[in-house]
C-alpha cells in the first residue's frame, strides 16, 4: 500500500530526512498517514500522504469533454488540498494539528506534508470502535492500525472513546473554534471526525482545512479567501466524497440559508456530539451526500434531531449534554446557538477530572501555590482517569513540568502513581519516565568538585529512591545500570544524609535487578568508601545493614538501630546478588574492625555483619579475625545487659563453629594416619635416642628387672654408657640434658655440699670417664631406671 501510494515520489526534503514506516496507521479523508521519524534526531512525527491516483480513478471512462472537466476539478481539489496543509501553518495554537514539514508536491502530482506524531483521526478510530463493537470486543478482530515497538514488538493501538474522553475532546474542539472565530475570523466550514486529529498525547486537534474561510461580516484581517457556497455546496459525482464537503456534518445555514457564519460550526460541533455517543458512529443526519435529501430532512421535525426524539442517538446520551447543551447547538436559528466560549463554560464540563485537565492546560499560567496544591490533590482522583488519559495526556504534561525544580517532588509521587496504575507500566517507563529520571538526576560524566547539596532535587531524588521497588520491577538489567544506577550513586555520595539513607535501604530491591561483577565492582566500593569517610552514626548503621544485605542477609528491624540485629535472616537474596567470601574476609571486616565508636547502634549494627559473614567465612578466618572483634566489641561500655548477651550468644555459637570444624578435621587426620596421637605428657612419645640408654630397643626385659633392683653389674653399666661415648655429638651433648636437670630439680635439697661441687664440676667440664648420667646416678644415689620417667 506504502509503495503504490508513494513510488512516484522523487527525492524531496521529506523524505531525504525523514525515515517513513511501510505500514499506514491511519487515515483522514483523503489523506493517508504513516508514521516517521527524522534521521537526525530519530524524533517521531506522522506524514501525511495524498495519492493523486485516488482522483484518476474516478474519471477514467469519460468522454473527451468531460474528461477535460473533470481534469479542472481534480485540479481544483488538489488546490484545495495544498490549502488545507498549507493553512495548518498559518494557524498556530494548541489546539490546531502543528505542522512540521510544509506541503511538498511530488512527481505524479501527489501531496505530502509532516505533522506532530499522530495516532489517527478521529473518524478512523470511530470506525476502529464499530469493528470492534460488531466483531464481539476487543479480541473479535483484528485491528489495521497497529504501532512497532523498539523491539520489533507489534500492538494495537488503544483508543478509550468513554466519557472522560469524549468530554476532554469536545473541550479541545471548542477551543479550537475560540481561536479560529474570535481571533483569526475564520469558520472552519467542515467539522466532521476526519477533520480532528488524536495525537500521540491523546490530544483532540481540528484539522481538514479546505473548507475554512472568514466569516461573513468579520473585519479582522485574514489572507484565507471567502468560501463560495454555491461550488462548494454542488457535489460532484465524478469526485470521491472524501474531497467535498460532508452534508452529514453542515449546518442548514449553509445549505438553506446561504450563510457563512461561525455559528455553522456550533451547530456541526452538536452533531459531531451525538456521532460519539451514537452506534454505529455516525452523525444523526444522513443524507447520502444529496442536497435534495439533505433538505428534506429539515422539512420535517420527526427528522430533525431534537430533545423531543433523543437526537435521534441509538444509545442514552449524557443527561448535562441533552439538557444543557444540545438544545443550543442542533437549534435551527443560530443566535440562538452557543458560542465556543459559552460551550466550554457549559454544565458538561462541570466535574472534577474534566476541571482537572482544563487545570493542567493552563498550568503554566497558575502561580506556584496554585501548581503545589494542584499536584498534592492530583494524586488522589488519578485513580479514576482513563487509562489512556493518564498515559498520553497526564504522564507526558506531568515530565514537561519537572524542569520546575520546587516541583520535582510532587510531580514524581503522580508519576509513580500513574506507573502502577498502568498496564503497559514498563513500555510506557522505558519510553518516557526512565529518561526522564535519568536527565534529571544523573550527575555529569566528570566531577571536577563535590556535589553541591540542592534541597529541591534531594526532595525530588527521595521519591526515586522510595520507589525504587517500582523502578526495579520496569527495567531489565541493562536497562537499570545504564540509566538508573548512575542516579543510585549519585544519591549513595549525596551530601545529604537522608538521601544517603534512603539510597541504602534501597538496596534489597535493587540487589536482584543488578549481576555480581556489577555489585563487587561497581556498587559495592561506593558503599564502602562513603562507609569510611561518613562521621554520621546513622549512615554507619544503614551502612552496615547494606553490607548485612550484600552477603546475602536481610535486617530485621531496620528503624531503631539498637536491637536490629538480634535476628538476621540469612540468604535472602541469590548467590548472584550477593558478594562472596572473598569480598566479605578481606574487604568487609577490615572496615568493621576500624568502627571506632562505641555506640551501640553501631555496635549492634556491627554484630549483624559480623554474623552473616561469620556463618560465611572460614572456620580459621572466624577464630582468629572475627571473634577478637566481638570480644572487644561485647565489652563495649555503652551495651545494656540484652545487646551483651546477644554477643555472647553470637560467640557462643560460631566458637561452637570453630571447635566443630576443628575437631573434625583432626577426627579426619587421625583416621588418615592410622592410630591415635599420643598423649601430650607421655615423654617417650617423643622416641628415644638411638644407641644410648634412653634407647627404648636397646635392653631386654630382665635386663631392665635387674637394672631397677639394683643389680647392676660392672659389664651392663659400662655397656650402657659405653653407647654414649660411640654416638654422635649432637646426641651426647643434646640428649641427656632434659634427664640432667629434672633430676637435679627433684633432688636438690638431698646434696650435701661436696655432692653438689662434684655435680657441678661434672655440668662444666664435660662428661668424664663416665659421663654425665653416671656421675649423676653417684651422686643423686638413683639407678638410671629415675630418668625413664
Amino acid at each position: 500500500m506504502f509503495s503504490s501510494a508513494l513510488k512516484s515520489i522523487s527525492s524531496t526534503n521529506i523524505t531525504a530526512n525523514y525515515s517513513i514506516s511501510s505500514t499506514q496507521t491511519s487515515s483522514a479523508g483523503p489523506w493517508k498517514i504513516y508514521d516517521c521519524k527524522k534521521k537526525s534526531t530519530g524524533k517521531p512525527y506522522s506524514v501525511f500522504v495524498f495519492d493523486k491516483k485516488a482522483l484518476d480513478g474516478h474519471g477514467s471512462s469519460l468522454g473527451r469533454s468531460s474528461a477535460s472537466a473533470f481534469k479542472r476539478a481534480t485540479e481544483e481539489v488538489i488546490e484545495r488540498l495544498k490549502k488545507e496543509a498549507s493553512s495548518l501553518a498559518k494557524l498556530r495554537h494548541p489546539s490546531v494539528l502543528e505542522l512540521v514539514e510544509p506541503v511538498e508536491e511530488t512527481r505524479g502530482g501527489g501531496l505530502q506534508f509532516v505533522t506532530e506524531a499522530v495516532t489517527g483521526s478521529l473518524a478512523a478510530l470511530l470506525q476502529e470502535k464499530d469493528d470492534q463493537e460488531r466483531s464481539g470486543g476487543v479480541g473479535g478482530r483484528s485491528s489495521r492500525y497497529v504501532t512497532e515497538d523498539s523491539d520489533g514488538v507489534r500492538r494495537r493501538r488503544e483508543l478509550e472513546i468513554d466519557e472522560l474522553e469524549i468530554q476532554k475532546g469536545l473541550l479541545q474542539i471548542s477551543k479550537a473554534l475560540e481561536f479560529l472565530h474570535e481571533n483569526a475570523g475564520l469558520v472552519h466550514g467542515n467539522l466532521t471526525p476526519d477533520a480532528i486529529i488524536v495525537n500521540a498525547k491523546s490530544d483532540w486537534k481540528i484539522s481538514g482545512l479546505a473548507f475554512c474561510g472568514p466569516s461573513e461580516g468579520s473585519n479582522k484581517p485574514t489572507s484565507f479567501q471567502p468560501i463560495s457556497l454555491s461550488e462548494v455546496l454542488n457535489p460532484d459525482p465524478r469526485l470521491p466524497r472524501f474531497v467535498q464537503l460532508d452534508l452529514d456534518y453542515t449546518s442548514p445555514d449553509f445549505v438553506i440559508d446561504n450563510n457563512f457564519t461561525n455559528f455553522a460550526d456550533m451547530f456541526s460541533l452538536g452533531l459531531l456530539a451525538v456521532a460519539l455517543y451514537n452506534s454505529p458512529h455516525r452523525s444523526p443526519i444522513e443524507s447520502h451526500g444529496s442536497l435534495s435529501t439533505y433538505k428534506r430532512t429539515f422539512s420535517s421535525s420527526s427528522t430533525v434531531p431534537s430533545a423531543s426524539n433523543g437526537f435521534l442517538s441509538s444509545r442514552p446520551l449524557p443527561k448535562e449534554l441533552v439538557q444543557h447543551v444540545l438544545p443550543r447547538l442542533i437549534t435551527r436559528r443560530p443566535a440562538q446557538r452557543l458560542t465556543a466560549r459559552e460551550f466550554q463554560e457549559s454544565e458538561y464540563f462541570n466535574n472534577v477530572l474534566v476541571s482537572t485537565i482544563r487545570f493542567l492546560d493552563s498550568f503554566p499560567a497558575k502561580t506556584p501555590n496554585e501548581k503545589a496544591q494542584f499536584m498534592r490533590g492530583l494524586v488522589k482522583v488519578m485513580p479514576s482517569f482513563p487509562k489512556t488519559v493518564m498515559e498520553k495526556k497526564l504522564l507526558p504534561a506531568l515530565l514537561e513540568e519537572m524542569k520546575d525544580k520546587d516541583l520535582i517532588a510532587l510531580i514524581l509521587q503522580n508519576v509513580f502513581t500513574i506507573i502502577d496504575l498502568l498496564p503497559s507500566a514498563r513500555r510506557v517507563f522505558a519510553d518516557k519516565v526512565r529518561p526522564a529520571l535519568k536527565a534529571t538526576f544523573a550527575p555529569p560524566p566528570k566531577k571536577d568538585q563535590p556535589p553541591e547539596r540542592d534541597p529541591t532535587k534531594d526532595a525530588g531524588l527521595m521519591v526515586v529512591l522510595e520507589h525504587m521497588s517500582t523502578i526495579c520491577n520496569n527495567c531489565n538489567g541493562k536497562e537499570f545500570a545504564d540509566d538508573i544506577l548512575p542516579v543510585v550513586y549519585a544519591a549513595i555520595e549525596a551530601p545529604t544524609p537522608a538521601v544517603v539513607d534512603a539510597a541504602l535501604r534501597g538496596l534489597p530491591s535493587i540487589l536482584p535487578v543488578l549481576d555480581f561483577s556489577t555489585i563487587k565492582n561497581e556498587l559495592f566500593p561506593v558503599i564502602a568508601a562513603v562507609f569510611s569517610k561518613t562521621s554520621s552514626l546513622a549512615i554507619k548503621v544503614r551502612g552496615c545493614q547494606a553490607f548485612v544485605v550484600l552477603c546475602g542477609g536481610t535486617p530485621d528491624g531496620q528503624d531503631d538501630g539498637l536491637d536490629a540485629f538480634g535476628v538476621t535472616k540469612k540468604k535472602s537474596s541469590s548467590s548472584s546478588s550477593m558478594l562472596d567470601k572473598y569480598t566479605m574476609q578481606e574487604k568487609i571486616i577490615p572496615l568493621i574492625k576500624a568502627i571506632k565508636t562505641k555506640e551501640p547502634a553501631v555496635m549492634m549494627a556491627a554484630h549483624g555483619v559480623l554474623r552473616v559473614v561469620g556463618e560465611a567465612a572460614d572456620a580459621e578466618f572466624v577464630a582468629i579475625d572475627i571473634l577478637p572483634i566481638l570480644w572487644q566489641m561485647s565489652l563495649g561500655p555503652l551495651l545494656n545487659l540484652k545487646q551483651f548477651q546477644n554477643f555472647m550468644d553470637l560467640i557462643k555459637k560460631l566458637s561452637k563453629r570453630v571447635e566443630d570444624e576443628q575437631t573434625r578435621k583432626l577426627q579426619e587426620l587421625s583416621g588418615t594416619n592410622g592410630g591415635t596421637a599420643a598423649h601430650n605428657e607421655d615423654f617417650m612419645a617423643f622416641g628415644g635416642v638411638s644407641g644410648t640408654a634412653f634407647d627404648t630397643n636397646g635392653g631386654a626385659e630382665d635386663d631392665f628387672e635387674s637394672l631397677v633392683k639394683g643389680k647392676t653389674t660392672r659389664t651392663s653399666t659400662s655397656d650402657a654408657f659405653s653407647s654414649w661415648e660411640e654416638a654422635p655429638a649432637a646426641a651426647r651433648v643434646a640428649s641427656p640434658a632434659p634427664g640432667i636437670l629434672q633430676a637435679f630439680a627433684t633432688h636438690h635439697t638431698s646434696l650435701d655440699s661436696a655432692s653438689a661441687v662434684k655435680f657441678n664440676s661434672q655440668l662444666v667440664h664435660g662428661p668424664g670417664p663416665g659421663g654425665y648420667f653416671q656421675s649423676m646416678v653417684v651422686i643423686i644415689g638413683v639407678d638410671a631406671g629415675l630418668f625413664a620417667r
